[in-house]
């Protein structure tokens, strides 16, 4: 386990935002985060989370009616 004193890593924040996207962020995540985490890195992380998110919705729908129309 990581000391929670200490910031948190690219993998805990990639966790972090993904959870808060869902609604089931740990108090004690979001305690470290918010004491110990810079904002710009999980603005960042979440930026690019919607994007990917958004990506995968537009390939998934397009693929569907792709294949409706056949």
């Amino acid at each position: 386990m990581t000391d929670p004193q200490q910031r948190p890593s690219l993998w805990q924040v990639i966790l972090s935002v993904l959870a808060a996207m869902f609604g089931v962020q740990s108090g004690k995540a979001r305690e470290r985060d918010f004491t110990h985490g810079n904002p710009w890195v999980f603005i960042v992380v979440g930026i690019i989370a919607v994007m990917v998110f958004v990506a995968v919705l537009y390939g998934v729908v397009h693929g569907i009616l792709l294949h409706a129309k056949a």
